[in-house]
């Protein structure tokens, strides 16, 4: 019983970190590129995941793991972070949001595919029905066409949502807080040349002019969001089990629509929580009869 309550109680601080991502990512690219800002988090994070693998003495993957750690990278270090900052360009923080009501979806879908399950059809009509929810909520805000930024997120939450799935079947054998720093440290020599490549400028005025808000919002993408939200998030589906502390996923996009609106002061407007708690519902039925 008290495991479970651990379990659960490390997931919903999982959970919260990972809340904060989306505004502190709209605040950082105020400041840096997308492109510097992907490479850059991603280059924090996995000089801090190194420390803990060197210190802790953990062994290394097998060579077979080096595929689905690099998909593990793909989605989670590389391809989510820089398609939400280049969405954020375009969008607001509040309505990226509303896509990520989808990431439990999407992961539930390449569970799907990778682990060769078989859902009931209802799954498929809530899938379906979650779908048309955002897709309609994209349409409404951007006119006939989805706008580049709901196009990036859509993408965004695809490559997370395969990124979760593997690192999730990965998780059992090497264990969840240790995938997630193994994934960064195979990602790195690419991200270390990119941060490089992409660095705004050599010049102090240049580092001068990114404000605070922007600093502050790459430490928090990096050590919280890039590391120690896995920390906590593997923690608790290791202890609580992951068909449970998952649904707690699902509370994902009211927090972040909160911080949105009490930390940047954007307007969340009434459609996007009703097409956020909707999706939500579509989501918690999908993954009953997943």
């Amino acid at each position: 019983m008290q495991r479970a309550a651990d379990g659960w109680g490390s997931g919903l601080l999982g959970v919260l970190i990972f809340s904060g991502s989306l505004p502190a990512t709209r605040v950082a690219v105020g400041g840096f590129s997308p492109l510097f800002l992907t490479s850059a988090r991603a280059v924090i994070a996995a000089a801090l995941g190194a420390a803990l693998l060197l210190v802790l003495r953990q062994k290394r993957p097998a060579a077979s793991d080096l595929v689905p750690l690099a998909i593990v990278a793909l989605g989670v270090v590389v391809g989510f972070p820089l398609l939400t900052a280049l969405a954020l360009q375009h969008i607001t923080s509040a309505h990226s949001i509303v896509f990520i009501g989808l990431l439990p979806l999407a992961t539930a879908l390449f569970g799907v595919l990778r682990a060769g399950e078989r859902p009931k059809p209802a799954f498929w009509l809530f899938s379906c029905l979650g779908a048309a929810l955002v897709a309609g909520f994209a349409l409404m805000h951007s006119g006939l066409s989805l706008s580049t930024g709901d196009l990036l997120m859509v993408a965004a939450v695809l490559v997370c949502g395969l990124g979760y799935a593997e690192g999730a079947r990965l998780s059992r054998r090497l264990g969840g807080w240790q995938v997630i720093s193994w994934a960064l440290v195979v990602a790195l020599p690419l991200m270390a040349a990119l941060a490089l490549a992409t660095l705004p400028g050599t010049s102090a005025a240049t580092w001068a002019a990114v404000g605070g808000p922007a600093w502050l919002g790459l430490a928090y993408v990096s050590v919280f969001s890039m590391l120690v939200g896995f920390v906590f998030w593997y923690r608790g589906l290791a202890l609580g089990g992951i068909a449970g502390v998952g649904q707690l996923q699902l509370l994902q996009p009211f927090f972040g629509l909160a911080l949105a609106g009490l930390l940047l002061g954007e307007p969340v407007a009434w459609s996007m929580i009703a097409v956020t708690a909707l999706v939500v519902l579509c989501v918690a039925g999908a993954k009953k009869f997943a």
